[in-house]
């Protein structure tokens, strides 16, 4: 049953048409968003984020092994994480 502070939250996800043609999913409640190709698509990959946000997933065990095996990143090199504008993804901070 939904309290009467409930109705004052959003929720709910909302689909944003990108302009290379891919969709955006971004949750109203949180603002996390995630995309993809399709609507289908961005919704799992939103899903994804939803549960780890709520404390699913597996812990990573070596950070390090993580960068170097998974993301093909040297954990020594910092500056080879940078995206484009010079910015290291959140996890790095």
């Amino acid at each position: 049953m939904a309290s009467a502070s409930d109705k004052n939250h959003e929720s709910g996800v909302e689909f944003i048409v990108e302009d290379d043609g891919s969709i955006t999913a971004r949750d109203l409640e949180t603002g996390l968003a995630r995309g993809g190709e399709t609507k289908a698509e961005a919704l799992s990959q939103l899903a994804e984020v939803l549960a780890l946000q709520e404390g699913g997933g597996d812990p990573i065990e070596d950070p390090d092994a993580f960068c170097s095996d998974e993301l093909g990143i040297d954990p020594n090199d910092v500056e080879a994480a940078r995206d484009e504008n010079g910015e290291l993804p959140d996890f790095l901070h």
